[in-house]
């Protein structure tokens, strides 16, 4: 995949969730027309999409309308999208963060992430995880980095 300047880690965190940030980014790059379509465009609001939506309890299409109509932070963008689905327990974004990180490790996942590190040719590179991948995939070395540190 392209490196997108603006589009960050799935490790980084909006206040308490993992994810939830480059949801946003795509959103707002790609109403910038700075998301390669041919990457990522087919899949907005699909798989981790459609999982943190579900989660979160509002639709894609009401949160990219949302981010599309202004100029809220990312911040503020979470505590809206918490008063129409509800504030999740300190320990549901625990369980929801563990979960991502570790999504691709030892799960139904992993034959999904196998098969996109040999067609990447990432084969010998330290990836245990779909988080690892995109990293990986997008430029940036989340193993060096510890990027799921602090990301608890």
């Amino acid at each position: 995949m392209s490196i997108v300047p603006g589009l960050r880690s799935p490790y980084a965190k909006v206040d308490r969730l993992v994810y939830f940030g480059r949801m946003l980014d795509k959103i707002r790059l790609h109403g910038a027309g700075k998301l390669p379509a041919d990457e990522y465009v087919a899949n907005l609001g699909k798989g981790f999409d459609k999982r943190c939506c579900g989660f979160l309890r509002i639709s894609y299409d009401e949160l990219k309308a949302r981010v599309m109509a202004g100029t809220d932070s990312d911040v503020s963008l979470l505590a809206w999208v918490e008063e129409r689905g509800g504030r999740r327990l300190d320990e549901d974004c625990e369980l929801w963060n563990s979960f991502m990180m570790k999504r691709g490790f030892r799960d139904e996942a992993s034959s999904t992430l196998a098969k996109r590190i040999h067609e990447s040719g990432f084969e010998g590179k330290p990836i245990l995880t779909m988080f690892d991948y995109i990293d990986f995939d997008e430029g940036r070395d989340p193993v060096s980095a510890r990027s799921w540190e602090g990301q608890r």
